[in-house]
């Protein structure tokens, strides 16, 4: 009887640790990498990558350099417990400034060259996007945990509003997946540091995703250290949910109960397509949005 209930417990403690590491999948990158092969929705193209700095170059599978209609700035940052995290800058080369910046939140898996795609379609509204490799994730020093995430988060924040390059613009958060739960949790530590928050794809808390996949053991097995459903309430600037009905990744009632946790100004934009996919097929609408939102 006793081997049976150690037996027992280890499988509990196994299945919850594959349960808790679902939420985190990072894809690092060894720091002597300097050419990654990028799968786009047309083509897969080659980025050489400089030492340091990491700043990508952008190449045909001929060798010859792609151009492209937005800039890419490589910058690299120290989260608040010394980590080192690879950011990028991307702005338009063609359409004015909007003067609102949109600093992304990407979702558990991948780094942030392939995470970047997402947010491509939002620039031609005028956008400047500021995106970021969690702990672990690509190019980004430390271990990928909950805790981790939260400080690379708050860091990126402060690395906008203390730099020159994003002087006199509106700043807006905008969490996909992971990165709106994420972005959910940090609203209330940073408000007075943004004007606004988008949640796209969002789920209300680890627990109530954990519940949909594993039913009434997956949500005993999660631990729930940053509640968003919580966290959400003690935030009281604009903010806009999206989610898809078809989404197959986070439940459509996931979102609409973090919304129903927000405080007012709040909007909730029902959309259609797949998980994550808001700017590709609904750029305009969610762009008209956002500027709505520091008006």
């Amino acid at each position: 009887m006793k081997n049976k209930i150690i037996l027992l417990l280890l499988s509990l403690i196994l299945t919850s640790c594959a349960f808790n590491k679902k939420f985190l999948q990072p894809q690092n990158i060894p720091q002597n990498t300097r050419t990654i092969n990028l799968s786009t929705q047309s083509d897969t193209i080659k980025i050489s990558i400089e030492p340091e700095t990491y700043q990508p170059t952008f190449l045909k599978q001929n060798g010859d350099t792609l151009d492209l209609d937005y800039t890419v700035k490589s910058v690299v940052f120290k989260s608040s417990d010394g980590n080192k995290l690879n950011g990028w800058i991307l702005k338009s080369k063609n359409v004015p400034s909007n003067n609102i910046t949109l600093l992304h939140l990407h979702g558990n898996g991948g780094f942030l060259f392939n995470q970047y795609q997402r947010m491509i379609p939002l620039l031609k509204y005028g956008f400047q996007i500021f995106l970021f490799d969690y702990s672990g994730y690509g190019y980004s020093e430390g271990k990928p945990t909950r805790k981790n995430i939260i400080k690379d988060a708050i860091s990126a924040v402060s690395y906008v509003k203390n730099n020159k390059k994003f002087e006199n613009t509106n700043l807006i958060i905008y969490g996909q997946s992971l990165g709106a739960n994420l972005g959910a949790i940090i609203a209330p530590k940073i408000e007075n540091e943004i004007n606004g928050l988008v949640l796209e794809g969002a789920f209300s808390n680890h627990k109530d995703m954990a519940a949909d996949v594993g039913g009434f053991l997956g949500r005993i097995l999660v631990a729930e250290k940053n509640n968003a459903l919580k966290t959400i309430k003690n935030y009281h600037k604009p903010v806009l949910v999206i989610h898809s009905k078809e989404d197959k990744v986070v439940p459509y009632k996931l979102g609409k109960k973090l919304y129903n946790a927000a405080n007012k100004p709040k909007e909730m934009y029902t959309i259609k397509k797949c998980h994550m996919c808001g700017p590709e097929y609904y750029g305009k609408e969610i762009s008209e949005k956002i500027e709505q939102m520091v008006k």
